[in-house]
């Protein structure tokens, strides 16, 4: 059973989260390093780091006419609703909120990154970051439908929005197993929002960074810090949706969801380095064509399952 936690979760939820986002960091700078010819070393996985004092202090940028309550308003929403994001995602036995519509609260915490980062884009007042939030918006497009009928095929297994309902009722036969569609849609839903690797689209280097483009300071520190909190977030809501939540044997709960969640971090990471950027437009259309039509087969599956019972 999960149980809603005491208010110290309140706190420890961010500071977990901001711990896993820091190991992508310091994984993603260990694989840069190494496909660049550098020695991996403590010093060059620490690297990205360095440069958050000087962000901290340093001035915002300063542009002609900008929309600056929408900008600031923008930078914000992006690493506070991946904060958000983690209230539903129990870990071990306990959640912050073992929410009844569970599912739905992080699914609406990822689209609120949809308007963050648009808004991101609009305030500057710059035509590369305002392509850049056009860009997340027509990437958007694409990945959240196939997204959300995958999150549908876990709820529809478990009959439940809860997300520590559908953990429970995977019974030890993960959703990854028999869902398998509805999983890879879903990892790629997290690269898409954290939008890293193959769905950096929006912050190109053919738009001179996109929506990063006219960030500098605090402002950029605050919509990169957001990206690896999205994609640590995404990697421990996978846990309970489709690998079991912290079930297995010879452990406590709360190991398992740690080890589950450090697994699907790393492959999250090595698909960051791996994988092509993605055009917006060849994404849409095999987004139409073809995942969308699997996910809805995918659907189908738990929904036939559950009337035969």
């Amino acid at each position: 059973m999960v149980e809603s936690g005491a208010w110290w979760t309140l706190l420890a939820a961010p500071l977990m989260l901001l711990a896993l986002a820091g190991l992508a960091v310091v994984g993603h700078a260990a694989l840069e390093a190494r496909d660049a010819g550098r020695t991996v070393s403590p010093a060059t996985m620490v690297r990205p780091f360095l440069g958050v004092p000087g962000a901290l202090v340093a001035q915002p940028r300063r542009l002609p006419a900008p929309d600056v309550l929408l900008w600031r308003a923008g930078v914000v929403t992006v690493p506070v609703a991946a904060v958000l994001s983690t209230l539903v995602i129990p870990f071990g036995g306990v959640a912050v909120a073992d929410l009844s519509v569970g599912v739905v609260w992080f699914n609406a915490m990822e689209v609120l990154t949809w308007g963050g980062l648009w808004l991101a884009g609009w305030g500057p007042n710059a035509a590369f970051s305002l392509v850049g939030g056009y860009r997340f918006l027509a990437q958007g497009l694409a990945y959240e439908l196939p997204m959300m009928f995958a999150l549908i095929s876990t709820a529809t297994g478990a009959q439940s929005l809860r997300v520590s309902d559908i953990a429970a009722a995977q019974h030890g036969l993960w959703y990854a197993v028999w869902m398998p569609v509805a999983f890879v849609v879903y990892l790629a839903g997290v690269l898409a929002f954290s939008f890293l690797g193959p769905f950096a689209y929006p912050v190109g280097r053919d738009l001179a960074g996109g929506v990063l483009s006219e960030a500098a300071g605090a402002d950029r520190l605050l919509i990169e810090a957001g990206r690896w909190l999205w994609l640590a977030a995404g990697a421990a809501m996978a846990v309970p949706l489709f690998l079991g939540g912290g079930a297995g044997p010879g452990m406590p709960a709360w190991a398992w969801s740690l080890v589950k969640t450090l697994l699907v971090l790393a492959v999250l990471v090595v698909a960051v380095r791996r994988l092509p950027v993605i055009r917006a437009d060849r994404y849409v259309e095999f987004a139409w064509v073809v995942l969308i039509p699997l996910t809805i087969v995918q659907v189908l599956i738990p929904a036939l399952v559950d009337l035969n019972r």
